[in-house]
């Protein structure tokens, strides 16, 4: 594990911005550090207002999709809203479909089946809506490179308005309008948001053509929130406003869906961590173990009781997709063991019966023991699909752009790919993406690193410093939680190994005399030796809270120790 401090802004312009701010040099510090260097600056990221978000009609043909669903509307056509199977996807598909459903009952909703279709626009789709008398599909988080299928749903009498956030091809698909701030085209303000983000611009600017105001919206933006955090979007800018509200409403009054999950779990009030680890991978369980559908019905339903029932069978697909998930992690393992193949720059592994719905988490827990790309094949009908996943600093989308001739299609981001290509193209692929990787990866950045915003010591730890770093959530990419480094630390004496197999730590810290202060490492029981010694050692860590029996206290959330 690499340690990496980041760099320091000037002392003076600390003071002088802390004395501005009226705030510990401290946090003037850690603002700096995150671009906020006026007064103005850091009005905005601790009091997001929903005045900050922009104009929905600033996006690329926002006029024309809107015009065409009012169009569509008026004549009494049949809408169908389309989405991929993942949290982004399915939460997207519920906000637009239960968004028009308030007024106009022609509505319905569609998610491709993962093994049948695969992902994004599918021709079984398209047929699906030609069928049915469905003569205008919104996709959602998908379409953006459907050029073929958009023009094949065109000769049968079906529009597209596709609202996508991934990169675009080189040419678009000749839909009615593509809603993609990523566009080179367009001159929309902020490009980071995510799939369900985009569905939500578009409610937005329907609404304002109603007389609707941002208010109307936002119940909504628990989906939004969700997305945000599932799918790894930057919550900065407007992202961040669309968080910060979407918390809100998870916790003041969440859908009936949401809180069917949430009353599973002891927590009082959910931050966008709670809803990334307990909240998203339930919902993608749906579309991973059984059918996406189940996800869109879960959040569209407004009954508590039937949310209920909803939400325990989507529990029974998480339980599920845990015991695969670590059955064939445990298999990927083996093989690269096996292969003698734990020195690569790649990590590339494939078996024809694994289960294509968890190959992603399995790409993912692989790239935590290894750090380097990897991808994690499976059989798909009568081809091979894959998961990439990538290291910070690397793009895997580039890496596997550089390796096009070997694959059939590709699509995704710099740090999450899906790919499929003919099984006797794998062999060739995997020489290739090993190749390429070798030939152009930073080789530092085979090494986790861990950024750490500022030096300290206990003796700063306090709960007004707390209670201030509590306001600079949400946190995510582009704003992660603070993470401080602390040397010359010396256990009480009671440091120990708890949980299963005693693999996480327990300390109790103290330096020169301040402290004590409790520490959980998780994943850190085989640095007990470090502390246990009695000797002196650094630590990394992010400030967290521990509420035992009612009693709440500061504690170190422990990322390495030396």
């Amino acid at each position: 594990m690499r340690w990496t401090l980041k760099p320091k802004p000037e002392e003076k312009q600390v003071m002088a911005f802390a004395y501005e701010l009226k705030v510990d040099p401290l946090v003037a510090f850690l603002l700096l550090q995150r671009g906020i260097d006026s007064f103005e600056a850091a009005k905005t990221f601790f009091r997001p207002e929903l005045t900050q978000l922009h104009n929905p009609f600033l996006m690329k043909d926002m006029d024309l999709a809107v015009e065409r669903i009012e169009r569509a509307i008026a004549e009494g056509e049949n809408i169908l809203v389309y989405g991929d199977y993942d949290v982004d996807g399915t939460t997207a598909v519920a906000l637009v479909s239960s968004y028009l459903l308030q007024y106009y009952p022609n509505v319905a909703t569609y998610i491709p089946d993962r093994y049948g279709e695969g992902y994004g626009v599918s021709y079984a789709g398209i047929d699906f809506a030609e069928d049915n008398g469905f003569t205008l599909i919104i996709a959602l988080d998908c379409g953006i490179k459907a050029i073929d299928k958009v023009a094949y749903a065109k000769e049968k009498g079906v529009d597209f308005i596709i609202c996508d956030h991934h990169r675009p091809g080189e040419s678009l698909p000749q839909a009615i309008a593509v809603l993609d701030p990523k566009r080179n085209d367009c001159n929309y303000p902020y490009d980071e948001l995510c799939g369900c983000g985009v569905g939500f611009k578009l409610i937005q600017a329907l609404g304002s053509r109603k007389g609707e105001t941002i208010e109307d919206v936002i119940p909504f933006l628990d989906l939004v929130a969700t997305a945000i955090g599932a799918d790894i979007v930057p919550i900065t800018g407007e992202n961040r406003v669309l968080a910060y509200f979407g918390m809100q409403v998870i916790n003041s009054n969440p859908r009936a869906g949401f809180r069917a999950i949430m009353q599973q779990t002891k927590k009082q009030e959910f931050t966008i961590t709670d809803v990334v680890f307990i909240i998203a991978p339930r919902i993608n369980a749906a579309g991973r173990m059984e059918h996406g559908q189940h996800a869109v019905n879960l959040l569209t339903e407004t009954d508590l009781s039937q949310a209920e029932k909803l939400a325990a069978g989507i529990e029974k697909y998480n339980a599920d997709r845990r015991e695969l998930d670590q059955e064939i992690t445990q298999e990927a393992l083996l093989q690269i063991q096996q292969n003698k193949e734990e020195e690569r720059y790649t990590s590339v592994v494939y078996k024809d019966t694994w289960h294509k719905g968890v190959i992603g988490i399995v790409a993912s827990r692989l790239t935590e023991t290894y750090y380097r790309p990897t991808l994690v094949f499976t059989k798909s009908g009568d081809k091979l699909a894959a998961s990439a996943r990538s290291v910070k600093g690397f793009d895997v989308y580039n890496a596997l752009e550089g390796c096009a001739d070997c694959i059939e299609q590709f699509g995704g981001h710099k740090y999450a790919a899906g790919l499929t290509l003919l099984e006797e193209q794998y062999a060739a692929f995997k020489a290739k993406f090993e190749k390429v990787v070798s030939e152009t990866i930073d080789i530092n950045l085979l090494t986790p690193e861990i950024l750490i915003d500022a030096q300290i010591d206990l003796a700063d730890i306090t709960p007004k410093l707390m209670r201030i770093l509590k306001q600079f959530a949400p946190f995510g990419p582009g704003n992660l939680s603070p993470v401080f480094m602390t040397d010359n630390l010396k256990d009480t004496g009671y440091a120990k190994g708890v949980g299963q197999d005693e693999k996480h730590l327990k300390l109790t810290a103290t330096q020169y005399g301040n402290g004590p202060i409790g520490g959980i490492g998780f994943n850190l029981g085989d640095k007990l030796q470090i502390v246990a010694n009695q000797q002196s050692f650094s630590a990394v860590y992010s400030l967290d809270e521990n509420e035992w029996q009612g009693n709440v206290s500061l504690q170190l959330k422990l990322r390495d120790l030396h």
